[in-house]
This record gives C-alpha cells, structure tokens and sequence, in this order.
C-alpha cells in the first residue's frame, strides 16, 4: 500500500470509531437517508426494493434490522442517472449516498463528506486498498468502492483448436494468429473484435496504449495523451483494422455487438469483462470459451482494465445531528458490505468484489472465480480522479474515430493535448 495511504488509513482510524456509536433518534423519529443506486441489470430493482412475490428486499431487510432508520431509495438507470444527480443537486435535494462511477467533480465541488467521516474502521479495512487508492484527491478519500469488472481476452477455444493456434501474447503473435483464422476460414469469421465506438472507445485506448508502455498519465500523474508509445499504440491497433482482421465496423459496434458475435461463433477474440460467460449463456450460445491475457507488445506488460463504481455520501449542512447521519450512513455501508448480503448482490449481476471478506463465500460459490483475483490483482484503472477525465474520456474515444476516417492519431492526440494540458 502506498505510503500515503496507510498514513490516510492510519488518522481514519485513530479519529473515527463509529462502529460503536449509537443512532441518537428513536424508533418513532427515524433518521431518513435518500439514497441512489444505478440499474446494473433486470436484478437490481428486485434486491433492493422487492418483486412484489413475497421475498425480503434488501431495503426490508435493513430497516428490519434497524428501525431506527428510513431508507428512501431509488433505482436509477445509468442512461437517466447523472441528470437525476444534478438536478437534484442544483434543486438543494442531493441524495444522502449514491452510487455512481464518477466523484471527482462532486468532491472538487465540496460537495462530499470525506469517508473517514462515516466509514466504520472494520469495513475500512476490508476494502482492496488498490481499489480505495482510486478515489483519491489531495491525500483524503472520497468515496468506497461498490464493486468492479475486469476485463481479459476471451476466445473461441474449438476454433484455436481447428486451426492449429494458441492464444497470442504478443503483438506480433496475435497478426499471426488473426491471418491464420483469415486463412481457414476464408474470411467467414472475424479474428479480433474492437470497439472504438462511443460507448466505450476509451477502454480501447486502454488496452493498445497500456500494452505498449504508454496510458492517460506518465509516471508522475500528469496527462501524457500524445506519447510516442500512444501514437504507436492506436496506429497498430488500426492496422489490425485495415488488414480485416476485426469486425467490419468499430466506430458504431459495441462491446455488446462483439459479445454477440462471440457468442454466436462468429469472432474468435474479444476483450471482454468477467461476466462474458454468463452473458453467452444466456444468449444460448454454443461455443467453448477460454481466457487468457491481454496481448502487449513485444517487451512489454499487458494489463487488464478495472472498472469500478463507487459509493459516496454526500453533505447535508441541514441535518440537526450530523453525528447521528454519519453513523447512520455507516451503517448502511456495513450492512451492505455483510457478506450475507453483499455476496448475493455481486453474483446476482456477475460482478468482482471490492472487500476481502466476500472472497471466501465467492470462491466457494464458483472455484474458477479465483482465477479473476489474479486478473484484478495486474488491473489498471482510468485516472477518474483527475478533473480532467470526462473531457478526456470524450477525447481520445473522437481521436480514435476521427483516425478510423483518416485522419493523423499523432495530430489528433497532439490537439487533445494541448487542450487538456495547455
């Protein structure tokens, strides 16, 4: 853990002990928290409100347990949810917790209460510190992390059979390994999904930049958009693309659209998150699927992307005893994060977790699970602290899809450079 964090870790610690703590209202005058969480899939809305067939939601169970607080929550789609936010925010009604994947513009804005306020010590502790280190500014934490995805490549084992390959781990091993599938199967079946879509451009960037040294940021944190290994980076990744080695379309095919035509036998690699699987399984599709890393160039390291959302809470300078709202938000978080709840919620929507006590349970749920600690273990993640990111996200996916009608990647990043650095 780095240095700064276990220092951070340590004064949470030695000035919060709210695990204790007493909510101070009664029973008959509940302390009432408005919370957001977003829509990860058909699911979400049953656990935490019910499905109206008689079984416990997960807001039942809480208050169940304690009646001294009212949980006002709402299930929010991802598409609705960031207006929702705002709208609320500027009417001087933002949520009490929310769960969201972006936090550094609501801290910069002061608009969040630091987690050392309301996270009690033990489930502190709990969390992957690598996932806590990515909400971070100025040396004090934001937000907890909720849960996350990585991504590997996944691919077609019985067609690598057919043709006599092994998954690539190189660059270079993976040309062969497109121009081989190209070879027997005379172009009916795409080697190598990309998208560079708007939907999640960004995460392409990713894995082209990062397996050849390059990223976001340099060594010292600081944008590093138009770096020599970028530039080197998104023109091989084009070049895959002029060869016909991916599918025909990457500026407007998804990730969902790759995962479709990998599921239907139909491309032979995809870079995909932990939940591929499932998502085949329920498209029915018939194919044997294995894992493997992400290539990289020739000396260089591949690297798995990490996805993670975030738990937050926000100020409430209304409140007549913010001690009580603090434990009470605590309480929340730990009732949440009880393996006997958050388990279930993770293998429900097909997720990795964000604590170590979920672990165990996981595992035991599902052996192969463990093979994705390893993955999350090598993840980077994007700098979603730096206020920057939005804009840069934006960015680089424009770069990419500008590059696809021919344009310069260098001119583009350089433009997009300037413009986030000056």
């Amino acid at each position: 853990m780095k240095k700064w964090i276990a220092t951070l870790l340590a004064a949470a610690m030695a000035t919060t002990s709210l695990a204790g703590a007493a909510v101070s209202a009664s029973a008959d005058d509940p302390i009432e928290l408005d919370v957001i969480i977003c829509q990860y899939g058909p699911n979400t809305s049953d656990w935490f409100l019910g499905d109206g067939m008689g079984g416990s939601s997960f807001v039942e169970k809480f208050e169940e347990a304690n009646p001294d607080i009212k949980l006002n929550l709402d299930v929010v789609s991802w598409n609705d949810v960031y207006t929702e936010v705002d709208t609320r925010i500027a009417n001087d009604n933002a949520p009490d917790i929310l769960n969201i994947d972006v936090f550094a513009n609501y801290a910069n804005e002061g608009l969040l209460l630091p987690v050392k306020d309301y996270c009690p010590e033990e489930l502190y502790s709990d969390f992957f510190p690598s996932f806590i280190e990515q909400s971070v500014i100025d040396d004090t934490v934001w937000a907890v992390p909720d849960l996350a995805s990585a991504r590997a490549l996944f691919y077609n084992a019985d067609i690598f059979e057919e043709v006599g390959i092994e998954p690539p781990t190189t660059w270079a091993e993976l040309e062969d390994a497109c121009q081989a599938i190209i070879d027997y199967y005379d172009g009916e079946i795409y080697p190598w999904g990309i998208d560079m879509t708007t939907d999640e451009g960004q995460a392409a960037f990713a894995y082209y930049t990062w397996g050849n040294g390059g990223g976001f940021v340099d060594e010292d944190g600081e944008w590093a958009l138009n770096s020599d290994e970028n530039v080197e980076a998104i023109n091989f990744a084009l070049g895959l693309i002029e060869n016909g080695y991916t599918n025909p379309n990457p500026a407007t095919q998804t990730r969902y659209d790759l995962q479709d035509m990998f599921a239907a036998g139909k491309l032979a690699m995809v870079i995909a998150p932990n939940q591929l699987p499932t998502y085949v399984a329920d498209k029915e599709g018939a194919i044997n699927i294995a894992t493997a890393g992400i290539p990289a160039n020739e000396g260089k390291t591949g690297s798995s992307v990490g996805v993670m959302d975030r738990i937050m809470a926000f100020k409430d300078d209304s409140a007549p005893d913010q001690d009580a709202r603090n434990e009470a938000i605590g309480r929340f978080l730990s009732f949440f994060y009880d393996p006997e709840n958050y388990v279930g919620w993770v293998s429900m929507e097909g997720f990795l977790p964000a604590v170590n006590s979920a672990v165990e349970s996981l595992v035991a749920e599902d052996p192969s699970f463990e093979a994705w600690l390893d993955v999350l273990g090598s993840c980077q993640f994007y700098p979603t602290a730096k206020a920057e990111w939005d804009q840069v996200k934006q960015g680089v996916i424009a770069a990419e899809q500008n590059a696809l009608t021919g344009a310069s990647i260098e001119t583009e990043l350089d433009a997009l450079q300037e413009q986030i650095a000056g």
